[in-house]
């Protein structure tokens, strides 16, 4: 994590003693959905500070609103995190494990006139609650006893009302310019299963005050978050400091959380610019409506931005770590090219991938000249530069040639294999083309070729064959399943509001299942997840869920060159 506006807070905070070296993140997601690459950035943010200040980040699901979250999300959410390479500090903590505390701190906000029931329906509070050009109004409610209050709070605990019927609010200032502290709701009736704590609850407390209580008991140094929570900080700060800081000190040391320190500091929320992507859609709920409208297979579909995702799809840890660092951390909110992370996996993968040879539209090819019957053994390196050792590849009479490998009329500059013209097989021989077959349709299905048994190696001096195409052996190859994948958006703004919906976006030639094309033999066993590169095709992985021994399922991770930059050109 290179030296960001967040590390000099951090480094300012330790020189003035402020938390006695303490430093203690948290990355708290909702499990309502699965991750997308803009929570990769708040990760690698909040693990990779605690990683370089050798201090300590928790992974806390702030788990609110169980009508919307699943242990699904909770397994995938921490699949994520692990993937790309980061471990949190002690067991994953949850905020309905302080409920308890939550609901006690809710009864000391009410018993110092903090803190009212309302019963106004969230229409109705809607309606009270005023516009940014014009203030708010008082809930009938807001001058209610203490007494009556506490009452009715322990009634909506112990479940005497229905859904909705009354909520517990704050009272802090209905005239604010900042919506958020128009005496907001923290708790309300819901009659839910949670999938931590059964049915023993019939209220819960809002995201707003759940969250700051979490980061408090959990002694967190520093609450780092997006931008678009800015407007919540000072509601943050005020539920910390309307309450008494020796029950919120008590709390933290019932939940051993204090760290070894002597004093009790309260966090500091701060803000960061959220990680927008063009061609990309950064939201769950969108995310969601996808996978619910059966436009894409799943949440972890290789097209899809979630982590899980882009997993599935071939991206590596390194290669999603060293975007997110060279994007940087700002306060300044921008869009970055998705570009910049598919250069970020070409050159992870340019690095890392072992090379292989597939065929995606096979064409035969018989060599006439070679003996029949027989066969030699081709030894290729496995990556050009370094050392992987090497494949075994056969080499025998009859072999396969992608079907854009020849052209019986060529284009100007072709430098592929045509009628009476030469091309060098990869890592084997030069090659001729001496005669074209077809099928009644005039379809080319054979090329009848002479290959020449001394240009095994470099040239012999003098010959020059500029064009080099990839094979595979015709009784060795493997057949495969090759899914070509596409951006999901065609539109750099998916939602642009001149659509009538961001699916109008949706790129119809995202995916491409090409069936009946062909490995060489050395992937006939590729484990799932396991990369290489396609010789003159691209990068693509072994699907992790469908890729069998011996039934290879790969996807395309990213092409070799950014073809779209050259379409937008």
């Amino acid at each position: 994590m290179s030296s960001n506006f967040i590390s000099h807070i951090i480094d300012q905070d330790l020189e003035q003693g402020r938390h006695e070296g303490r430093v203690q993140t948290r990355f708290p997601p909702e499990p309502n959905g699965f991750l997308h690459i803009g929570h990769a950035k708040s990760i690698c943010i909040n693990f990779g500070l605690a990683e370089r200040y050798d201090g300590r980040c928790n992974l806390r699901f702030d788990d609110t609103n169980p009508e919307k979250e699943s242990q699904e999300y909770i397994d995938a959410i921490k699949s994520d995190i692990e993937w790309l390479g980061f471990s949190w500090n002690g067991d994953v903590r949850y905020s309905s494990s302080y409920f308890e505390e939550l609901y006690a701190f809710a009864l000391q906000l009410i018993d110092s006139g903090k803190a009212f029931v309302c019963s106004l329906s969230p229409e109705q509070a809607r309606e009270f609650r005023g516009t940014l050009t014009e203030p708010g109004r008082d809930s009938p409610d807001r001058e209610r006893s203490a007494a009556e209050n506490r009452d009715l709070f322990e009634r909506m605990r112990a479940g005497e009302f229905p859904d909705g019927q009354y909520s517990l609010r704050l009272k802090i200032d209905m005239a604010s310019p900042n919506i958020n502290m128009r005496d907001p709701v923290i708790y309300r009736i819901r009659r839910v299963v949670h999938h931590q704590t059964g049915d023993a609850w019939s209220v819960y407390p809002m995201y707003d005050y759940a969250h700051c209580l979490s980061d408090a008991i959990e002694h967190v140094t520093h609450s780092l978050c997006t931008l678009e929570f800015e407007d919540h900080r000072p509601l943050y700060d005020w539920i910390l400091e309307n309450l008494d800081p020796e029950s919120l000190r008590a709390a933290c040391e019932r939940a051993g959380n204090m760290g070894g320190a002597s004093n009790y500091v309260l966090p500091k929320q701060t803000e960061f610019a959220r990680l927008n992507l063009n061609y990309t859609i950064m939201s769950k709920r969108k995310l969601r409506e996808l996978v619910e409208q059966g436009d894409v297979d799943g949440w972890d579909d290789p097209r899809m931005p979630t982590i899980s995702g882009l997993r599935r799809r071939g991206y590596t840890p390194a290669a999603i770590r060293n975007f997110i660092d060279s994007v940087g951390v700002s306060r300044g909110a921008s869009i970055v090219d998705v570009g910049m992370l598919e250069h970020a996996v070409r050159e992870d993968l340019d690095h890392n991938a072992p090379r292989a040879m597939c065929v995606l539209r096979p064409l035969k090819v018989t060599l006439s000249n070679f003996p029949e019957g027989e066969q030699e053994t081709l030894r290729l390196p496995r990556h050009p530069k370094q050392d992987m050792g090497e494949r075994e590849l056969p080499f025998g009479r009859e072999l396969y040639i992608d079907r854009s490998d020849f052209e019986e009329v060529p284009p100007p500059k072709y430098k592929r294999l045509t009628p009476d013209k030469e091309v060098r097989l990869r890592g084997a021989y030069v090659i001729r083309c001496d005669e074209v077959i077809k099928n009644d349709a005039g379809e080319v299905v054979e090329l009848i070729c002479s290959y020449d048994e001394n240009t095994l190696g470099k040239n012999p001096e003098g010959r020059k064959v500029k064009g080099v195409i990839h094979w595979v052996p015709a009784a060795a190859a493997v057949p495969a399943e090759v899914r070509v994948y596409d951006r999901l958006f065609h539109k750099e703004n998916p939602d642009d509001k001149a659509l009538e919906s961001f699916r109008d976006s949706l790129n119809p030639q995202s995916l491409q299942v090409l069936t009946g094309c062909l490995v060489e033999p050395s992937l006939a066993e590729a484990v799932p997840e396991s990369q290489y590169q396609f010789e003159r095709e691209g990068y693509f992985c072994a699907d992790q869920h469908d890729s069998k021994p011996g039934v290879p399922v790969f996807n395309r991770t990213v092409s070799l060159r950014d073809s779209w930059a050259k379409m937008n050109k």
